[in-house]
């Protein structure tokens, strides 16, 4: 038997379900460790890319604790490639479109992620560039959630309409809002991944407020989803996914709140980031629960 044609007897269909957790754990590993690349002013320890110096792939002979925090990030990227393809296959090997379709646009914004990722570098660290490069993990884990429900809920192909899911919908859209007003607000403040970095020149305490609001609105909203839910005798699931994600948003809220009145202390930050992500997560999985509970 030759290597290719044992390649293509390995079947991996069967592993859809922990390759759909393994991206998503992955992905959620990678938005913490860039904070704490940003959070540790480590964003240039590799000064330009693809290549970590004009010289060399990786910091060799110029390594220090910014380059191995920079470098070791941007080798993250292997594993999550590797974990993309594996899921990508399993999903071909699957014969559902749906899946494969779903772990193609994932796999996708990987190498997208990385491209931002590098240019964020050739522009010191712009703003709003790095700002991207968080809504692009948003976006993906957002897609991993998607694979998984898919994954599980494949007999569910009904889709229910109506005011709910109009106020799902906001409730998604409001989640996104806060998420990008976040990257906002971190790049006003003075965690910039680098002493020389560039701030995008925005009022900080403005900025804060706008995310306040924000919060204050998406917190709102799903407390809405709640009562329609209960009201309107939604599946014991879909209460749940409601109440866990309620959950995460005030848990988010409350470390907001201490981390501006402590003034930023790393520790809180990067959960902050976690929670950046679980909210990415968990207000998917709701959207796609209300508007597949009919």
């Amino acid at each position: 038997m030759t290597a290719s044609s044992a390649v293509r007897r390995v079947d991996l269909s069967g592993w859809i379900k922990p390759l759909g957790w393994a991206a998503l754990v992955a992905n959620c590993v990678l938005v913490v460790t860039g904070g704490a690349v940003r959070l540790t002013s480590s964003g240039l320890g590799c000064p330009t890319w693809p290549r970590c110096t004009d010289r060399s792939l990786t910091p060799h002979g110029e390594l220090n604790i910014h380059s191995a925090i920079e470098f070791g990030n941007r080798l993250l990227t292997y594993p999550l490639v590797i974990i993309a393809i594996l899921t990508f296959v399993a999903a071909w090997q699957s014969g559902r479109r749906d899946l494969r379709n779903v772990a193609l646009l994932a796999a996708l914004g990987i190498p997208a992620q990385a491209v931002v990722g590098g240019i964020s570098v050739l522009t010191d660290l712009n703003p709003w560039v790095v700002s991207l490069h968080l809504v692009c993990s948003m976006g993906i884990i957002g897609l991993t959630v998607l694979f998984l429900w898919r994954a599980y809920e494949h007999s569910s192909t009904s889709v229910a309409r109506g005011p709910v899911v109009v106020l799902a919908w906001a409730n998604f859209a409001v989640a996104w809002l806060v998420l990008y007003a976040g990257t906002v607000v971190t790049g006003a403040g003075p965690h910039a991944g680098d002493a020389d970095s560039p701030r995008n020149g925005l009022d900080p305490l403005q900025m804060s407020q706008v995310h306040a609001d924000l919060v204050c609105l998406f917190i709102g909203l799903t407390v809405g989803l709640l009562i329609a839910a209960y009201a309107l005798k939604a599946p014991a699931a879909t209460r749940r996914a409601a109440w866990i994600l309620l959950a995460v948003e005030c848990s988010q809220a409350g470390i907001g709140w201490v981390q501006y009145f402590t003034d930023l202390p790393i520790v809180l930050v990067m959960f902050h980031m976690l929670g950046a992500a679980l909210i990415s997560a968990a207000v998917t999985w709701v959207l796609l629960r209300i508007r597949h509970s009919g």
